[in-house]
């Protein structure tokens, strides 16, 4: 198969995004990560930091509740709302599904998270990862990259129940389900060593330099 987008999907801490910039890299095609946020700013006409607050996140019953009578309030007053008029979770949704879908368009790239591995399931020529680590790994690649005070135990319980319970609101899917997925791999013991096992079991083959890899690993 001649894949054409790769998405990724990453439990927090496992270098998850650090990996998809380095496949994007070797392979010469582009990454969305950061960029998505970027792209979806401009399309909503709001600050990037509004939409990093919302990024793979789901709004409260409560906040959901008030932006509905929001609405409700403006339209028994004849007003009406653009587009973008209340930039939330449910907006950045489906701007995010149009960059998504562009960006499978226009081929040649590496899509992390938002929902890519759901809205690009049943194209051919998409490589869907997923990416995990064990738990002590995962601290110990976020706590030098964490602010002072910050537990890295909490965000990463906090980060991984919002991915989960993003893709359970917006796509009805299990976040951790083998099924979304053609490769479920460990990022452990190498980020590199990880993105040359994902390109190699994407083009069906494991290669000789792949092979003296593990048997160093394992000496």
């Amino acid at each position: 198969m001649n894949y054409r987008v790769i998405t990724v999907n990453r439990e927090f801490g496992s270098g998850g995004g650090r990996i998809a910039q380095t496949i994007a890299e070797w392979l010469g095609w582009k990454l969305l990560d950061r960029d998505i946020i970027d792209a979806i700013a401009y399309a909503a006409h709001v600050d990037s930091s509004v939409v990093q607050h919302y990024d793979e996140h789901v709004d409260s019953w409560l906040k959901r509740i008030n932006q509905q009578a929001m609405r409700s309030a403006a339209l028994a007053a004849g007003l009406e709302l653009g587009e973008h008029s209340v930039f939330d979770c449910d907006e950045m949704v489906k701007i995010s599904r149009k960059i998504i879908e562009q960006a499978y368009i226009e081929g040649n790239c590496v899509i992390v998270g938002r929902g890519g591995q759901c809205i690009l399931q049943h194209k051919p020529d998409v490589y869907h990862v997923f990416i995990y680590a064990p738990y002590l790994d995962r601290l110990e690649r976020l706590r030098p990259r964490l602010d002072k005070g910050v537990h890295a135990e909490q965000r990463i319980r906090i980060v991984d129940e919002e991915r989960a319970k993003y893709m359970q609101q917006y796509y009805g899917k299990n976040w951790c389900n083998p099924h979304l997925y053609d490769l479920m791999i460990s990022s452990r013991p190498d980020e590199d060593f990880t993105a040359r096992a994902i390109l190699y079991a994407m083009n069906g083959e494991v290669g000789a330099e792949i092979r003296e890899q593990r048997s160093e690993i394992s000496s």
